[in-house]
């Protein structure tokens, strides 16, 4: 619990800033082409440009609408009706012509439902569960947009981290072919040497075309994330990690599990779609139950054929019923019994969604928890290496200057340097950006307070 304790300390330091309410963020423009954009800006942006977090608020609002439908089974109907017709016909057997007459009925009626084997009960409560997971659904689609800007970011500091070591590596090179052709010519290094060293300063320039291009792809995955005009140029400002060999402290995993399934709410919207499949089944078996219904209405009619008027007959000729209808099913072919049927199959694919997700989280977990202690132990022998590198050119290039070493000792030593510097920046992020994502495995990512400092 302590090493969880200061996981999330260290999570607060790396992840400082707050964002900004929804509303705000909802209310934000899209940054202008070259604008800086930071990481607390990037995550803004995606809270509200992300494709998965406006399906997943759409998906809330239909729950809600299946909330307020649900809702109004239980008010009553009220309908108006009125009906019109016209008779043609002898007046009577002595007649010798014919009459017509006209007829109109009017009135209102009304009906509840008293009683429906608790159907419009369950299917309330259902669509309330459907509110509650989906709502568990969108905190996780907020808090996947957070993580991937943040993987975004740890991608550019990465290039940039390793664009900055090749350019100081083509420095260095570029400065020792200049001291190679001075020595060429004053005569103290042969012409070999020095069309080495340029074959060598070529690649190292080749390199650093190659890691600029990986900065630019990084800066296009960021557009792509944040859903940006792809004609446009924006400054996208890496978060600088320092030296956290020493402050990323030991994980339990059986402790980062339990927080895991406590707290992810991809798990608790499974676990309330398995409740809301339960309900649903018992709304299905209502139908084998009585309906007991509430009906009334107020009519009033009118016949031409009669003397009184228009008014005066309406107002004669009107009456209104109560009456009280029971329905007991006794036989629908079938059609309850295949509901529930279908219903049963429902709940066992939930539950069995349930038990799938929550495998996947522990999975999730023990991957993340897995790469984060390779990437400490990847971390300290990088340092180790680098370490040793820098020994080795150092030494190597006092012993090549008084001609005991060869151009190609000091080249070997150069290129194992840069493959130490590399290493150490990769490890570095990698394990600055493992430890302060960490909460996203267990679910304790809260998009509405934390995001990394840039």
């Amino acid at each position: 619990m302590n090493a969880y304790t200061s996981a999330s300390r260290w999570s607060r330091v790396l992840l400082a800033a707050a964002i900004v309410a929804a509303p705000t963020v909802g209310g934000a423009q899209a940054p202008a082409p070259g604008a800086k954009i930071g990481l607390q800006d990037a995550i803004e942006i995606a809270l509200r440009q992300s494709v998965l977090v406006k399906q997943s608020e759409n998906a809330v609002a239909s729950s809600t609408t299946g909330v307020s439908e649900a809702k109004n089974a239980f008010l009553p109907t009220l309908a108006l009706n009125t009906s019109s017709a016209r008779s043609v016909g002898r007046a009577g057997t002595s007649s010798i012509g014919s009459s017509s007459s006209q007829s109109l009925n009017t009135g209102l009626s009304s009906s509840i439902t008293v009683f429906n084997g608790m159907r419009n009960v369950n299917e309330l409560r259902q669509a309330k569960l459907d509110v509650t997971a989906s709502t568990s659904e969108l905190t996780r689609a907020r808090q996947t947009a957070v993580y991937t800007v943040a993987s975004n970011y740890l991608t550019l500091a990465t290039a940039e981290g390793q664009l900055a070591v090749q350019k100081e590596n083509l420095t260095s090179l570029e400065a020792q072919e200049k001291q190679i052709q001075t020595q060429v010519k004053a005569g103290a290094r042969s012409i070999s040497d020095l069309y080495q060293q340029q074959a060598t300063t070529a690649a190292a320039r080749a390199s650093v075309v190659s890691a600029e291009r990986d900065v630019e792809l990084a800066r296009i995955a960021l557009i792509q994330t944040l859903q940006l005009d792809p004609r446009g140029s924006f400054d996208f400002v890496a978060p600088t990690v320092g030296d956290v060999s020493g402050n990323v402290p030991k994980y339990d995993l059986d402790s980062l599990l339990s927080h895991a399934f406590a707290a992810r709410t991809d798990l608790a919207a499974e676990q309330t779609r398995v409740e809301a499949a339960a309900v649903g089944t018992k709304a299905a078996a209502a139908s084998r139950l009585p309906t007991v219904a509430l009906n009334t209405s107020y009519n009033a009619t009118y016949n031409s054929s009669a003397a009184a008027a228009l008014g005066s007959q309406l107002d004669q000729n009107r009456g209104g019923s109560l009456s009280l209808a029971v329905s007991v099913p006794i036989f629908d072919r079938g059609a309850t019994s295949t509901a529930v049927q279908q219903a049963r199959i429902q709940e066992d694919n939930a539950r069995l969604a349930l038990a799938d997700q929550r495998q996947s989280v522990a999975l999730d977990v023990r991957r993340a928890w897995l790469t984060l202690e390779s990437t400490r132990q990847q971390l300290s022998v990088a340092l180790a290496q680098q370490k040793a590198a820098d020994l080795a050119v150092s030494t190597t290039q006092a012993r090549y200057q008084v001609g005991t070493s060869s151009l190609l000792e000091l080249t070997q030593a150069r290129a194992s340097q840069l493959q130490a510097n590399v290493a150490v920046v990769n490890a570095r992020n990698a394990l600055a950006f493992q430890n302060a994502l960490l909460p996203y495995y267990t679910g304790e990512l809260d998009p509405a307070k934390v995001l990394l400092q840039s």
